[in-house]
């Protein structure tokens, strides 16, 4: 399958055109408009420090359904005890530059400056959304997560933790929010282990594409999501 090179123009490929691994353009830039109009295709940026820029739109999705978290007995009672609380939008640079740290066993970041710059203008804009995590007890993050927003649909793009359990405890508690809101999905992307055990599924490409299209059928919530608090 040949990788589309992209010009100027912000638009995208058909994503049913992506070779198997699921890259289905290089090149082109991360402006605001390319990225959400390459979010709203059910493609995404992911590519390494020095390398091209590479868009891809996976076949299977990583997604969460709304009714599908998966709970664990102990974070059942992790959330119980609430060790941690929640915060929305306070903290998005502090939240995507800690996710941008380089983690164990790898020695780089998918998250570079271009990246980082990238997103600080979503979130400017009202589409890309921060959650925070922290230990009651102190001022540092103890966790978080960020992604970006469209219609009724969540594009989770990365999360960390210092402390234990810190991010499954923000996902846990942001996504049954965003699904009491009327969410149809959060999307994770790239299948792994870990979003397995958050109860995300795999799901083909169009079935991803076609509930993409139901979401988007619905306004954009822009601005700072501290609404969520209340929620």
């Amino acid at each position: 399958m040949p990788i589309y090179l992209l010009g100027e123009a912000p638009a995208f490929p058909p994503p049913e055109l992506a070779t198997p691994e699921g890259i289905i353009a290089a090149g082109g830039d991360l402006s605001p408009r390319r990225l959400l109009n390459a979010y709203a295709a059910g493609i995404f940026p992911w590519y390494a420090e020095g390398d091209p820029i590479l868009w891809w739109s996976p076949d299977p999705r990583m997604v969460l359904l709304p009714g599908d978290i998966h709970i664990s007995g102990s974070m059942k009672k992790l959330l119980k005890k609430e060790p941690f609380h929640l915060t929305y939008d306070r903290h998005f640079i502090e939240v995507i530059d800690s996710c941008s740290m380089p983690r164990k066993p790898y020695r780089g970041t998918w998250i570079t400056k271009e990246i980082r710059e990238a997103y600080l203008r979503l979130h400017e804009l009202g589409y890309a959304h921060s959650v925070e995590v922290w230990n009651p007890g102190s001022k540092k993050l103890a966790g978080g997560l960020y992604g970006v927003s469209l219609g009724k649909c969540f594009f989770g793009e990365s999360m960390f933790h210092v402390m234990p359990n810190a991010s499954k405890y923000g996902f846990v508690i942001f996504t049954q929010k965003l699904f009491k809101i009327g969410f149809l999905m959060v999307d994770g992307q790239v299948p792994s282990p870990h979003l397995k055990k958050l109860g995300c599924r795999e799901m083909p490409r169009k079935d991803f594409l076609d509930l993409l299209a139901e979401g988007l059928k619905h306004e954009t919530r822009l601005g700072k999501w501290e609404f969520l608090t209340d929620v």
